[in-house]
């Protein structure tokens, strides 16, 4: 017969991490892993203003500099949305509620899609990205949401 012996002790906890950053909610970490991260992604508030976003994510979406959309709602900071058709319109009020960032916000789940972006120059071609975003809570309430872009 088989012998088992079992014997308690004390349980590990780890400490609880107090973080000392004057933003120490979950949007301000947040904001502060997007501002320093290498991949393409934005972080928006329940407004659609600006809180962060990437250099990598300027580039993608033909945006010019990071500090220059900080603050600013994202379709008015100089992102241009184009629908998949070949005349290339630009997206109704029906057709901008459901991107992904934007769908995020008021669904308060996952939501991902593909964007058409206009390009910066007349010679330049337009950019398709996969843009993946989640909403970003604070005290249970969506209070942002964060979309990772990759160019398709």
């Amino acid at each position: 017969m088989a012998h088992v012996e079992l014997s308690l002790s004390e349980a590990f906890v780890p400490a609880a991490r107090v973080s000392t950053e004057p933003e120490s909610d979950n949007v301000g970490q947040w904001s502060s892993t997007v501002s320093r991260a290498a991949e393409p992604c934005v972080l928006i508030d329940a407004a659609t203003r600006v809180i962060a976003i990437s250099t990598a994510g300027c580039e993608l979406l033909c945006l010019g500099e990071p500090d220059g959309l900080i603050g600013r709602p994202l379709l008015d900071g100089g992102l241009r949305l184009l629908d998949f058709t070949a005349n290339r319109g630009e997206l109704t009020e029906a057709e901008i509620d459901k991107i992904p960032p934007l769908l995020a916000l008021s669904s308060g789940r996952l939501a991902r899609g593909l964007l058409r972006v206009q390009a910066a120059s007349a010679n330049s071609s337009d950019a398709t990205v996969d843009a993946i975003s989640t909403p970003v809570l604070t005290d249970g309430n969506v209070a942002g949401s964060l979309t990772f872009f990759s160019e398709v």
